[in-house]
């Protein structure tokens, strides 16, 4: 089965005041980093930015729903998110290597994003609204859901102080 990968960067950082795709990190930034490490897992790629998606004030489920149009009906849809700089290609290929309707990764006690979803749970995606996330469908299909813990996750880039706390991790 297709693999697309949509890559969710469209946010407007407005708790960070500046653009947290362009945050750099190991020598490339977040948003090269997230196509860096979805290339490396999926078939297709598809970065949803607020260029490609006019509507991204309206919040994140705008963005899902740009990308799982892109992505087609027929693709096993993986959504990451441009901030969580710690994923790893190895995290994202054992998402994908079960087969279930969902796999979501599993860390502060929820599972969430990076996420896998069977083209069946597309129309779920598409019904998303505002600014709630794919953890909606998620938690709405929790029996069919495997979750692969990767604490990691947790770290994201919201604030400044996220910045500093990315780059005084012990490695």
């Amino acid at each position: 089965m297709r693999v697309v990968a949509v890559v969710l960067a469209a946010g407007s950082s407005t708790r960070l005041g500046r653009p947290k795709q362009e945050i750099v990190v190991g020598g490339e930034t977040l948003l090269q980093r997230a196509e860096r490490i979805a290339r490396a897992v999926a078939d297709e790629v598809i970065i949803v930015t607020d260029q490609l998606n006019p509507g991204a004030a309206e919040g994140i489920a705008s963005s899902i729903r740009t990308g799982v149009r892109l992505a087609g009906e027929d693709a096993r849809i993986l959504i990451t998110l441009c901030d969580q700089p710690l994923i790893t290609i190895e995290h994202l290929r054992a998402l994908l290597a079960i087969d279930a309707p969902i796999v979501a990764t599993g860390y502060a006690g929820i599972a969430g994003a990076p996420a896998a979803f069977a083209p069946s749970l597309a129309p779920d995606l598409l019904a998303l609204r505002g600014d709630r996330g794919a953890r909606v469908v998620i938690e709405a299909h929790r029996d069919v859901t495997r979750v692969i813990p990767f604490e990691d996750a947790a770290v994201d880039i919201d604030r400044e102080s996220d910045v500093h706390e990315l780059f005084d991790r012990p490695t």
